[in-house]
């Protein structure tokens, strides 16, 4: 009987020990892990970044935008004289804007939209004169958004310590109204440009066909005026000839200014990304509009 005890006890501790080993494996395998994640975590916290290192990377960027924006500026003068000369240049040659709308009845060689009509003169014209103000405008509004955003670029100083609030609310300004007046700046500039191409090409077209024939002369003399053949004529040359020139400077400075929009949407865009992962870590900043 006593045998049979002894035995049934061994069996007993037999089972009983794969169970600790079982137990013993799982504590172990959950010690590795938890080492692990541990380790891990660790990792995870000294790669991490911190609202003030993210605003200082802002700053720095904003710092480099600002820069683009004072060599832009520059040229600004230059495109504003532009369409106001443009303006007055438009008004200057109108009568042969409007004596070619009828000499295009018989120089089938002028080209649109000046095809003959009176109408279209007229309309061409009108929105010339709309267009260009409108441009004039924007130039205007764009130099002072920009004037504004340098003014309060300058005045951050990473040196001193970057306030991420300040940081955070002129990275808003750049994308809400700097990149606005830019793009929209930009746009009315194509405009002009357009404006310009077409304006030459009526005038190099027309140019060419008087110095060929003293037809034109004749069928508008009742536009023109003057009854001054050779004034007009030279006029004429004249006009065609500073439109070209000035046009070459304007399209060479526009496509610097173009290049620098092209440049600094997307590192505007990207700052607005930092910002809001700013926002989403530093409640201070999270109470911004």
């Amino acid at each position: 009987m006593a045998k049979v005890d002894t035995v049934a006890k061994v069996d007993t501790v037999a089972k009983e020990v794969p169970a600790l080993q079982s137990d013993e494996q799982s504590t172990l395998a959950l010690a590795r892990e938890n080492a692990l994640l541990q380790g891990k975590l660790k990792a995870l916290q000294e790669c991490s970044i911190t609202s003030t290192e993210l605003a200082a990377k802002n700053c720095r960027r904003l710092k480099e935008v600002a820069a683009d924006i004072r060599a832009q500026r520059q040229g600004m003068a230059d495109f504003e004289g532009y369409v106001q000369w443009m303006s007055g240049h438009v008004a200057g040659y109108s009568k042969y804007l409007s004596a070619g709308s009828v000499a295009a009845g018989f120089a089938k060689v002028l080209p649109i939209p000046y095809a003959g009509q009176a109408s279209v003169f007229t309309k061409f014209v009108s929105n010339a004169a709309v267009s260009l103000g409108e441009t004039s405008v924007s130039i205007k509004k764009y130099l002072a958004t920009s004037q504004q955003f340098l003014t309060r670029a300058e005045a951050l100083n990473p040196d001193k310590g970057v306030n991420a609030l300040e940081v955070s609310e002129l990275v808003r300004f750049a994308d809400q109204e700097l990149l606005k007046g830019m793009i929209e700046v930009q746009e009315r500039l194509v405009s002009t440009s357009d404006l310009t191409t077409s304006s030459l090409s009526f005038l190099e077209t027309l140019n060419h066909y008087v110095g060929s024939t003293d037809e034109y002369w004749l069928k508008t003399k009742s536009f023109l005026k003057s009854g001054d053949d050779k004034k007009e004529k030279s006029f004429l040359s004249e006009s065609t000839s500073a439109l070209r020139n000035k046009a070459q400077l304007f399209n060479g400075k526009f496509k610097l200014f173009d290049e620098t929009v092209k440049k600094d949407a997307p590192v505007i865009k990207s700052l607005v990304a930092y910002d809001d992962l700013i926002r989403e870590i530093d409640p201070r900043v999270a109470k911004l509009k």
